[in-house]
């Protein structure tokens, strides 16, 4: 496979990753992001990831890495304002977080 092709599967799986999350968010969150804000956030998710040495850490005796969504979502809040985005409420941050997790986790990907 080219990286073209990898850079398409990349966006197919943010493409379903976002309308994952879109339907995870509780109903009274749905209209707080826009695909744009959530495509931002992704990136800003995997950001937190690759810089923050959690995906280094070893797995627990069940095979888990303990990842702070409370990190990830003060990561979220700061390096966004520091790009001019937002404000994003932490607590719909939050659910965001978490939503990306739950569809890693069904992908079973241990996060």
């Amino acid at each position: 496979m080219g990286m073209e092709d990898d850079f398409l599967l990349e966006d197919e799986d943010d493409e379903k990753t976002i309308e994952f999350i879109k339907n995870y968010l509780p109903q009274d969150m749905k209209e707080a992001f826009s695909d744009d804000d959530l495509y931002y956030i992704l990136d800003l998710i995997v950001d937190y990831y690759t810089t923050s040495g959690c995906l280094d850490a070893q797995p627990d005796d069940e095979g888990y890495i303990n990842i702070d969504q409370d990190e990830i979502v003060n990561y979220i809040v700061k390096e966004s304002a520091k790009d001019g985005m937002g404000p994003f409420d932490p607590e719909a941050i939050f659910f965001v977080v978490q939503g990306e997790m739950e569809y890693g986790n069904q992908l079973g990907q241990v996060e």
